[in-house]
C-alpha cells in the first residue's frame, strides 16, 4: 500500500476533551441485521448504543430481496449445506466456521419466529423453502416473496426498540442513534493494535461527539458504492472497512467482491436487483438470439454459484456485442404473487414478466472480504468486534453462497453481542482519554468531490470488476494514488467528503489484494492467470503500514468436500 494511504489516523482534527462525551458499555456501529442482532444480545447484560448512519429503513438488510439459508427440511442436512458453502467458496472457506454457522442457523430462524417475523408458509402451514444458486436443496426462507430483508429489519428493530428503556425487564438500556456518522474508532494511541475505546461521531443536529465504550461492535455494512454498477444503497461506502484499517485492524480477502448476475438493465434506471429466487423458481438466461446458454457452462445451469453465472454473462455480452442478456420468466406461474416487489418494479417500466423478456446485467452486490475476525467476531484489535458484511469470518471463502449473508449476520450477531457484553462487564467502565488529532489543512489544489467519486466508481468497474488483469489493476492503483493526493490530505466537514476518503482507501486495498492474488478463484477472475493455484490457497490480510499481506492458512474442509470444490471449479471453466 502506498504510504499516502497510511498517513492519516483520523479523518478530522479534534481534541477529545472539548467535545460532548457519551458513555455506554457496548457500542454497535451499524443498524442492519448483524448490528441489531448483536445489540439485542448485548443488551441482556449491558447498556448498548446503536449508531445508524442513515435511517434504519435504508440498511443493506432492508434492501435484501433474497432469503435466509438454513436447514429446516428433514430431507436436508447441515452437512449438505456446509458442502454447498465450501463449493461456492472455492476452497477458501474455513471449515470450523462453516460448520458453526450452518448448525446454529436453524435456531436463529426459530428465534425470529418467536419474535414475530412473518415467514412464507406452504399450504400445509410449514415454512416454505425456496432454492437459489449453488444450493443442492431447497433451504431458503423468505418473507412476502421478495421482501425478506425488509421484514427481518422490521422484526429486529421492533425487538430492539422494546429494549430501549432502562425500565425494560433486564434493567439495561438500548439506545438507537439514527443519522449518526461514525468518523473513526477511538484508540488511546495511534500505534496499530491499541485498544478501541469507542468512536468519534457526527450528527447533523448535535455535531461531533465522543462515544466511549468498553467494547465496540462494527456492523457498518459493505462497499458496493465502490462500483458504478451496484445493487447497494448509497450508504454502502466502505466506512467500516476504512475505520477498522485506520485503527490497525487486519482486513482480509479484499479481492473477493461478489457481483450479482441479474440486475435490471435499462437506460436511466437504477440497477435494481432481480433476486436469485426467480432463477430458483425456474427462470432462464437467454443470449441475444434467444438461446439458453447456461447449460453449456455448468451442470447447475442458471443455479450455478454466482461467480460462475456472472462471468458467463460477461463473456456472453462480449461475444454478442450488446449491453445485456435476457432473463426469461414467461413460463413461470403466479410471478406477481411470488415476487410482488419485482413485479411492481417491472410494471413501472412497462415490462410484463408473463410476456416480456427482462434485460439483465451483473452488478456489484456483496463485499466477501472484510475485517478479519475469530469465531466470536473479535478482531485482532482489542475491544473491537466485526459482524455482517464488514467482517471476514471465514464463512464465505472466495465467493458467498446465496442467502448465507443474513444467516451469518444472525449467527455472528448473537455470538459477538454475547461476547462483547461479557467482556465489557468485566472491564473497567469507559472513561475519557485525552486525544489530540492535530491535522493541518493541505495547501495542495483540490479536486471536485463528485468528480472524484464518479471517476473512482467507473475506474473500479472497468479495472477491478468481474474480469481483471494485472495491467488494469496497476493502472487503477495509479489513478487511486493520484486522487488520494488531492483528497486524503483534505479536511472535510460533512459525510460526503468522509465517504469519498473511505472509498478511496477501501478501493486501494481491493486493488492491491486483487493484484497480489495472481490466480482466478471464486468471484476473483484474472484473465492473465485463469486457473486457481495452490500457492494462493490462503487468506491475505492487509494492515496499516505494511506493504505485503500477512498470509494465514485456510482451515480446510474434509477430503470429499475438497473434491466437490475442485469438480465445481472445473465445471465452471
Amino acid at each position: 500500500m502506498d504510504p499516502l494511504f497510511d498517513q492519516r489516523r483520523y479523518l478530522i482534527p479534534f481534541r477529545s476533551t472539548l467535545l460532548p462525551q457519551i458513555f455506554t458499555d457496548v457500542l454497535v456501529i451499524g443498524g442492519g441485521a448483524a448490528g441489531l442482532r448483536a445489540a439485542i444480545e448485548a443488551s441482556r447484560d449491558a447498556d448498548v448504543i446503536v449508531l445508524a448512519k442513515g435511517d434504519l429503513k435504508n440498511s443493506n438488510t432492508a434492501w435484501a430481496q433474497g432469503g435466509i439459508a438454513a436447514v429446516i427440511d428433514r430431507a436436508d442436512t447441515t452437512d449438505d449445506h456446509a458442502r454447498d458453502t465450501h463449493v461456492a467458496g472455492a476452497g477458501l472457506c474455513d471449515d470450523p466456521i462453516v460448520q458453526l454457522v450452518v448448525r446454529e442457523g436453524p435456531a436463529r430462524i426459530r428465534e425470529l419466529q418467536t419474535w414475530g417475523m412473518t415467514l412464507d408458509l406452504d399450504s400445509a402451514g410449514a415454512i416454505s423453502l425456496g432454492r437459489e444458486g449453488g444450493h443442492s436443496a431447497s433451504r431458503i426462507v423468505h418473507s412476502f416473496g421478495d421482501a425478506t430483508g425488509r421484514e427481518l429489519e422490521r422484526c429486529l428493530l421492533e425487538k430492539a426498540r422494546a429494549l430501549r428503556s432502562p425500565a425494560s425487564a433486564d434493567g439495561h438500556s438500548l439506545r438507537i442513534f439514527e443519522n449518526c456518522f461514525a468518523l473513526d474508532l477511538i484508540t488511546a494511541s495511534p500505534a496499530p493494535g491499541a485498544p478501541v475505546l469507542g468512536a468519534i461521531t457526527h450528527h447533523p443536529r448535535y455535531g461531533l461527539q465522543m462515544i466511549w465504550a468498553r467494547a465496540t461492535i462494527l456492523a457498518a455494512g459493505g462497499a458496493g458504492m465502490l462500483y458504478r454498477e451496484t445493487t447497494n444503497p448509497a450508504l454502502a461506502t466502505a466506512d467500516g472497512i476504512a475505520v477498522a484499517y485506520r485503527a490497525g485492524a487486519t482486513v482480509s480477502d479484499m479481492a473477493f467482491v461478489q457481483f450479482h448476475p441479474t440486475t435490471l438493465y435499462l437506460p436511466g434506471a437504477s440497477r435494481s436487483l432481480i433476486t436469485e429466487a426467480v432463477r430458483g423458481e425456474g427462470a432462464h438466461l437467454l443470449d441475444a438470439t434467444g438461446r439458453r446458454f447456461m447449460p453449456d457452462v455448468h451442470p447447475l445451469a442458471e443455479l450455478a454459484p454466482r461467480d460462475i453465472v456472472s462471468q458467463a454473462i460477461i463473456r456472453q455480452i462480449a461475444k454478442q456485442g450488446s449491453g445485456h442478456v435476457w432473463l426469461d420468466c414467461r413460463h413461470l406461474r403466479d410471478f406477481s404473487t411470488r415476487f410482488p416487489g419485482i413485479a411492481a418494479l417491472l410494471k413501472r417500466f412497462d415490462l410484463d414478466p408473463a410476456k416480456d423478456l427482462i434485460p439483465v446485467h451483473p452488478a456489484a452486490h456483496y463485499m466477501v472480504g472484510g475485517v478479519r475476525t475469530d469465531p466470536m467476531g473479535l478482531t485482532d484489535v482489542p475491544n473491537l468486534y466485526a459482524v455482517g458484511e464488514v467482517a471476514a469470518t471465514g464463512l464465505h471463502g472466495a465467493n458467498r453462497l446465496a442467502s448465507n449473508s443474513l444467516l451469518e449476520a444472525l449467527v455472528f450477531g448473537q455470538r459477538a453481542g454475547a461476547d462483547a457484553a461479557r467482556a465489557a462487564m468485566s472491564a473497567p467502565r469507559a472513561a475519557p482519554v485525552p486525544i489530540v488529532s492535530d491535522i493541518r489543512p493541505s495547501d495542495q489544489g483540490e479536486l471536485d468531490l463528485s468528480d472524484v467519486r464518479s471517476s473512482l466508481r467507473s475506474a473500479m468497474w472497468r479495472n477491478v470488476g468481474i474480469a481483471r488483469t494485472g495491467a488494469k489493476l496497476r493502472d487503477v492503483a495509479q489513478m487511486l494514488d493520484f486522487w488520494a493526493r488531492y483528497t486524503l490530505d483534505k479536511i472535510f466537514d460533512d459525510p460526503a467528503g468522509w465517504e469519498t476518503q473511505n472509498l478511496l482507501l477501501a478501493g486501494a486495498i481491493v486493488a492491491r489484494s486483487a493484484e497480489w492474488r495472481r490466480e482466478s478463484r471464486g468471484c476473483h477472475a484474472r484473465l492473465d492467470f485463469p486457473e486457481p493455484l495452490e500457492t494462493f490457497n490462503v487468506h491475505d490480510g492487509w494492515r496499516k503500514g505494511r506493504d505485503e499481506p500477512e498470509l494465514s492458512p485456510v482451515a480446510s474442509a474434509p477430503a470429499d468436500t475438497r473434491r466437490a470444490v475442485m469438480s465445481s471449479a472445473a465445471a465452471g471453466r
